[in-house]
C-alpha cells in the first residue's frame, strides 16, 4: 500500500512540474514574443507558400492516387492533373476575368454615388426610427451603429487580405512548383516522416493522421465543389436578374458558402442590397433566388456531396466559428471548422493514449 501511495505521490509530482515548466515555457513566449516579431513576419513570408502548396497537394493528391492505380506512372499522373488544372484555370480566366475587371471597374465608378445613396437612407430610416418610444428607438440605434461597425470592420478585413495576397504575389508563383513536387514524391515525402518519428510512436501517429484525413479530408475538398456548385447558380441567377456585378457578387456568395451556417447570411446580404438598389422588384426577387439557392445547397449539394462528415454538434461549430472570427477575422471563420474537426480528433487520441497508459 506505502509502495502504491508513492507511486502516486510521484506520478503527481511529476504532472505538476510538468504543467509549471509548460506554463513557464509559454509566460516566456508570450513576453519574448514582441522581440521576434522581424523573424516572425520572416518565417511567415516563407511558411506562406509552403502551407498553400502543401494544402492544394492534400486536395489534389486522392485524384493523382487514383490516376496512379488505374496503371499510369506517379508522374505522367502529376502532369495530367496539372494540365487539366491549367486548363480549366485558363479557360475561366479567358471568359471570366474580363468580365469582372469590366465589373470591378464599374463598380469602383459607381460606388460613391451608392454609398451616398445608403447613407441617405440609412438618415431617412433614422428620422422614421426616432418617432418610436424612447426605450425601443435607443436600442435600434445602437443596433444600427452596431450593424455599421461590423460592415466597416468586415470591408477592412477583405481589404487587408486582399493587400496581404497582393504583397505576397511573387511568393505565390513558386506555389505550382512546389505543388508538382509535394504530389509527384508523395510516397517518398510519407516515409521520410515514417522514418523520422520515433519507432514506438508509429503506428499511433499513424492511426491519428488517417483520422484526421477521414474527418477533414472530404468535408474540404466537398465543401469547395458545394461552393462553386452555389458560385455558378447565384451568378447565373443574380445575371438573369440583370443585378449589377453578377459575377462579383456570385464569387462572394461562393467564397462565403464555405463558413458554416453564417455564410449564406452574410454572402447573400451584398446582393440583396445590390439588387434593392436598383428596384424593390429586383430586390424582392433576388431575395427568393438566393433563398431557393441555399434550399438546393442545403437540402440536395451538402448531403450528397459533403455528407455528414464531421459528426459534431451545432453548438460546437458556431462557438467555433465566434472564436475563429474574433482570433483570425475572415481567415478565422474559414479554419475554424477544420480546426475544430483536427481540435476533436486529437482529444479523442490523448484520451485512448491516458487510458492506454
Amino acid at each position: 500500500v506505502n509502495q502504491l501511495e508513492k507511486e502516486r505521490v510521484s506520478s503527481f509530482l511529476q504532472k505538476a512540474i510538468l504543467t509549471l515548466v509548460l506554463l513557464a515555457i509559454i509566460y516566456i513566449f508570450i513576453t519574448l514574443a514582441p522581440a521576434f516579431k522581424p523573424i516572425f513576419a520572416v518565417v511567415k513570408a516563407l511558411l506562406l507558400p509552403f502551407l498553400l502548396a502543401a494544402l492544394i497537394t492534400y486536395l489534389l493528391h486522392p485524384i493523382v492516387e487514383g490516376l496512379h492505380k488505374y496503371g499510369l506512372s506517379r508522374t505522367l499522373s502529376v502532369l495530367i492533373v496539372f494540365l487539366v488544372l491549367i486548363a480549366v484555370i485558363a479557360f475561366a480566366g479567358f471568359l471570366g476575368v474580363p468580365f469582372i475587371i469590366e465589373q470591378v471597374q464599374e463598380a469602383l465608378q459607381l460606388l460613391p454615388e451608392q454609398m451616398k445613396e445608403i447613407q441617405s437612407y440609412l438618415a431617412q430610416l433614422g428620422s422614421q426610427l426616432e418617432r418610436l418610444p424612447a426605450p425601443l428607438s435607443s436600442h435600434v440605434d445602437e443596433w444600427v451603429e452596431q450593424l455599421q461597425a461590423l460592415g466597416v470592420k468586415a470591408l477592412d478585413q477583405i481589404e487587408a487580405t486582399a493587400i496581404s495576397i497582393l504583397k505576397s504575389a511573387l511568393s505565390l508563383v513558386v506555389i505550382p512548383f512546389l505543388v508538382f513536387y509535394f504530389l509527384k514524391d508523395y510516397g517518398l515525402i510519407q516515409k521520410t516522416v515514417w522514418y523520422l518519428t520515433p519507432k514506438k510512436y508509429r503506428k499511433s501517429l499513424h492511426r491519428y493522421a488517417k483520422d484526421v484525413d477521414h474527418s477533414i479530408g472530404s468535408y474540404i475538398r466537398g465543401q469547395i465543389l458545394v461552393s462553386i456548385c452555389v458560385f455558378i447558380l447565384a451568378t447565373i441567377g443574380l445575371w438573369i436578374l440583370g443585378v449589377p456585378y453578377a459575377i462579383l457578387l456570385g464569387l462572394f456568395i461562393g467564397a462565403c458558402d464555405i463558413i458554416p451556417y453564417f455564410g449564406p447570411i452574410i454572402g447573400a446580404a451584398p446582393a440583396i442590397v445590390v439588387a434593392l438598389m436598383d428596384s424593390m422588384q429586383t430586390g424582392i426577387l433576388a431575395i427568393v433566388v438566393l433563398f431557393i439557392i441555399q434550399q438546393i445547397e442545403g437540402n440536395i449539394l451538402s448531403p450528397v456531396i459533403v455528407g455528414r462528415t464531421l459528426h459534431m454538434h451545432p453548438l460546437l461549430i458556431i462557438l467555433a466559428l465566434l472564436v475563429g472570427v474574433e482570433v483570425g477575422g475572415v481567415i478565422g471563420l474559414l479554419l475554424a471548422v477544420p480546426i475544430l474537426a483536427v481540435i476533436k480528433v486529437t482529444l479523442l487520441h490523448l484520451r485512448l493514449y491516458v487510458m492506454k497508459h
